[in-house]
């Protein structure tokens, strides 16, 4: 597996609805693939912070990294960084709701957010991906 098959399943993941997601999360769990996701919204600004959060967050809690490891805590924020400044023009002054969805194989690790932007009823529909290389501990 390499680092575009782990971005295109934090996509997928990010994209899932909760019941597709229970589904995915087995699915990938048989592949040694651990994932992770985590919805957000609000003023896009005062969300960043919280949305990095959140990123983390998910990944300690379904395995994606390991408990107070802060090299795997840098990788996911990096990456969810990354994947917040391709949607950043888009994005500020609105607000937003979405999905983060975070997969890690081996050496690599993705996060992608999958979002709606909008004022008032007029929506805007963005997508950013951030990847990171990890030490694989596992070996």
């Amino acid at each position: 597996m390499e680092s575009i098959d782990v971005a295109k399943v934090a996509i997928k993941m990010a994209l899932s609805t909760r019941s597709e997601e229970l589904e995915l999360k087995e699915s990938y769990a048989k592949k040694q693939i651990r994932v992770a996701a985590v919805d957000f919204g609000g003023d896009f600004v005062n969300s960043i912070k919280k949305i990095i959060e959140r990123a983390v967050v998910a990944a300690k809690r379904e395995g994606v990294i390991e408990e107070e490891t802060h090299v795997l805590e840098g990788a996911v924020v990096g990456a969810t960084r990354e994947a917040i400044s391709q949607v950043m023009q888009k994005a500020l002054g609105l607000n937003v709701g979405g999905k983060i969805g975070i997969a890690r194989w081996g050496e690599h690790i993705s996060v992608a957010m999958f979002f709606g932007v909008g004022f008032l009823n007029l929506n805007e529909v963005v997508i950013g991906l951030g990847h990171r290389s990890i030490p694989n501990f596992n070996k």
